[in-house]
């Protein structure tokens, strides 16, 4: 093989190089032709090597990817370094919602701890599963993981595409999951969480008595329709039908509730996401309500309301510009403690306990499935059996006492 073998760093002196033992490792250096602009010959040296035969085998390696031309020279890059190149790249392609560029901004705190310093070309895959296992072990949930798998691996094929490394360390790693016990299922049901209908009626009061402004109808919203805090945020009077008392549910918002007046409205979460829900008289009633004391506002700030159609829009100062999802939470827990309810509800909490109100009322779960616009979601099915399981008994004891009666 062409090449030069040598110990670029022994100590040992004179003749004794030959038997080396102060440890220093083995290097190579190979020629690989000639450079095109100066005519010189290129050279390639790596090292590190334990013996010899260890750095004879890696030259030899390297001289047939190099005929093969899939040689490629990692860079010196570091992860830190890398990944933010590539979230920069991401979050310029115009194609991601805001909300996962802000999930894989995330993702990246949480390997850079682990990562960061590391050389892109010397992470492996045992490097990249203690990454994943360390933060399994700090509690973070199996969601997260899986956000933070998804970056990882996006990250390494980008640097395969950019030829920054040779083998994805990704390739064959996995999320590590602890293996549920009785105990945690039975607490898991136990945990799910939502308002019962005297709760409810008692919540939905406090809102219209004790409430803010616009309190009433937002919550009137979430309970009755069972939409999303994004969709309802959203909405646009265009989106209700009156007439037909219908929703039209075909947007949601993002904005990083510091900055009102900076906001993008954006497709639905998902394609089911995108559907019509049918209301009640009651909730138009509220609906045309809130709509005359809205216009009031417009007149009296016609110069300056932002005048884009939000239902749930701001009434005492931003006058016109829609509602954040932020102060939504704000406002349910305030109600929560007035109530003395549940301190854990949150508004995304509504949706179940529209669910948990349909099931009662015998709807099926897949009707109630496109009212909330869900393809699948573990936790309505668990409302929807929770609270047909009663039924369910009801329905055998009934049929076991026909039977006997026969």
């Amino acid at each position: 093989m062409k090449g030069h073998f040598y110990k670029p760093h022994c100590k040992c002196p004179g003749k004794q190089k030959k038997k080396c033992g102060c440890g220093a490792k083995w290097s190579f250096i190979i020629d690989v032709g000639i450079h095109p602009q100066t005519g010189k010959r290129k050279q390639k040296k790596k090292g590190g090597f334990d013996t010899k035969g260890d750095a004879e085998a890696a030259a030899a390696i390297m001289l047939v990817e190099l005929q093969q031309g899939t040689f490629v020279e990692e860079p010196n890059t570091s992860f830190m370094e890398f990944a933010d190149n590539w979230y920069n790249y991401y979050q310029s392609t115009g194609k991601v919602k805001p909300g996962t560029i802000r999930m894989r901004k995330y993702a990246i705190k949480n390997l850079l701890p682990y990562l960061q310093y590391l050389k892109m070309k010397d992470i492996n895959l045992s490097t990249y599963q203690n990454a994943l296992n360390e933060l399994h072990a700090e509690g973070l949930a199996n969601k997260t993981l899986v956000g933070i798998q998804n970056t990882g691996k996006l990250i390494f094929k980008w640097a395969m595409e950019k030829s920054v490394i040779k083998t994805d360390p990704t390739l064959y790693s996995y999320i590590p999951k602890t293996r549920e016990t009785v105990e945690d299922l039975e607490r898991k049901k136990e945990t799910i969480n939502y308002l019962e209908k005297e709760e409810l009626a008692l919540f939905l009061d406090a809102a219209k008595t004790k409430g803010l402004e616009r309190d009433y109808v937002i919550f009137m919203m979430l309970a009755y329709t069972g939409m999303r805090v994004g969709e309802l945020c959203a909405l646009k009077w265009k989106d209700i039908d009156f007439e037909e008392h219908r929703i039209s549910i075909t947007k949601t918002i993002y904005s990083d509730n510091k900055h009102v007046k900076e906001y993008e409205l954006l497709t639905p979460k998902t394609k089911r996401s995108n559907r019509i829900i049918e209301i009640d008289e009651d909730l138009i009633k509220v609906l045309e309500e809130h709509r005359a004391r809205q216009n009031e506002v417009r007149m009296r700030h016609r110069n300056t309301y932002h005048d884009k159609d939000f239902v749930i829009a701001k009434m005492i100062s931003n006058y016109g510009y829609p509602e954040y999802v932020g102060q939504v939470e704000y406002r349910t827990k305030r109600l929560l403690k007035i109530t003395n309810l549940n301190p854990s509800i949150t508004p995304h909490k509504f949706r179940h306990t529209h669910v948990s109100l349909l099931a009662e009322l015998g709807i099926g779960l897949q009707e109630i499935m496109d009212r909330l616009g869900h393809e699948d979601d573990a936790t309505t099915k668990n409302v929807y059996w929770h609270v047909t399981k009663p039924k369910k008994k009801e329905a055998s004891t009934k049929f076991a006492e026909m039977l006997r009666e026969l």
